[in-house]
């Protein structure tokens, strides 16, 4: 038995790694903010700003013509949790917590997050998994906190139920689409999916690993992710997406993952400040997260031409307008990328 004095050494001893490390990420979040160009600081806060504007009294957002609000809220939130403000602190703490609400509130009994009548509703629903996942690691509130907890665990479950045979998901239930899938609502589950189980939340193993082999089975020879497994040629968005899910699943050095990286190598450095592809900026909202997992050499030879290209675009008023998507799509997905390297949400660290 230990006496007071070893019980308290031993407790000493065992906070100490926690200090550290605690103490190395402060360093390096300071330092990381010394090397950023106080205009990218003031770019994403201005974007920011533009969000918080645009929000609606009932805490959504929306793309044109009022589309994709569970989508939208998710991203916008999301982009706010990257400046470092929560549901209880921070210059965005009534946006976030209003759009966690909302968000909540649009939970179904079957653990959809969204609605059914809303086309594509499994973007929405990936993307909502990614947010609330991200703000039950701060909650606070004992009562939010196991409410958000619920929500969750149904989301997880509904996940698993709305996979097709082939692992992969559509832009609706398997259900629903009669068993239709393709890369892009793939990708989207599988990092809602690994952002839960790292709040805590219980995924099913095989779930994800349906997924990842379902993004394997969509590789073209060329070392790109096809649209869907049935064909459709490589695409970099696409593909982009995919390799990032699968850093988010632990996969980095596999040859999978490395077949993936030498084709986004290639395909995006090359257009990496001209927009030669369709959705650019859903592509560059992957590639950073992947670019910023490989180090500091990786990510400040990736950053700095990328964040240069989206200041160049950016209104008076904050935001950015390019794409048939909406403002709100283009701002809060640019915002997530110029704050990536603000490390406070947890799916986004190295």
């Amino acid at each position: 038995m230990f006496d007071t004095c070893e019980k308290g050494r031993f407790s000493m001893l065992r906070l100490i790694p926690l200090v550290l490390i605690l103490a190395t990420f402060a360093l390096t979040t300071e330092a990381q903010a010394q090397r950023k160009d106080p205009k990218i600081k003031l770019a994403a806060q201005k974007g920011l700003d533009w969000l918080a504007g645009e929000q609606h009294r009932q805490g959504y957002w929306e793309a044109n013509q009022g589309q994709y609000r569970v989508a939208m809220t998710a991203l916008a939130g999301n982009a706010m949790l990257c400046e470092g403000s929560t549901t209880t602190r921070g210059k965005y703490a009534k946006n976030i917590s209003a759009a966690v609400d909302y968000l909540v509130d649009t939970s179904q009994p079957n653990g959809l997050i969204g609605y059914k009548h809303d086309y594509h509703y499994t973007y929405g629903h990936g993307f909502s998994m990614l947010f609330l996942s991200q703000v039950f690691g701060e909650e606070e509130n004992a009562q939010r906190r196991e409410r958000l907890k619920e929500v969750l665990t149904k989301a997880v479950q509904f996940c698993g139920e709305a996979q097709t045979p082939d692992g992969g998901w559509g832009y609706v239930s398997a259900k629903d689409g009669n068993n239709f899938d393709e890369g892009s609502t793939c990708v989207t589950q599988v990092q809602g999916l690994r952002a839960c189980r790292n709040a805590g939340i219980p995924v099913p193993k095989e779930v994800v690993d349906r997924a990842v082999e379902y993004i394997r089975k969509c590789m073209a020879p060329d070392g790109g992710v096809q649209y869907s497994i049935r064909g459709g040629g490589s695409r970099p968005p696409i593909s982009a997406a995919a390799i990032a899910c699968l850093f988010n699943s632990g996969e980095y050095e596999n040859e999978t993952a490395q077949k993936l990286m030498k084709y986004c190598e290639k395909s995006m450095s090359a257009s990496g400040v001209n927009q030669m592809f369709g959705h650019w900026h859903y592509a560059h909202y992957y590639y950073a997260q992947v670019q910023y997992r490989l180090g500091d050499e990786k990510w400040d030879k990736y950053f700095q031409p990328i964040a240069k290209e989206i200041l160049s675009k950016q209104s008076a008023n904050g935001t950015w307008k390019e794409g048939h998507v909406g403002p709100v799509y283009t701002t809060a997905i640019n915002c997530t990328i110029l704050q990536i390297d603000n490390g406070f949400l947890p799916i986004y660290q190295r």
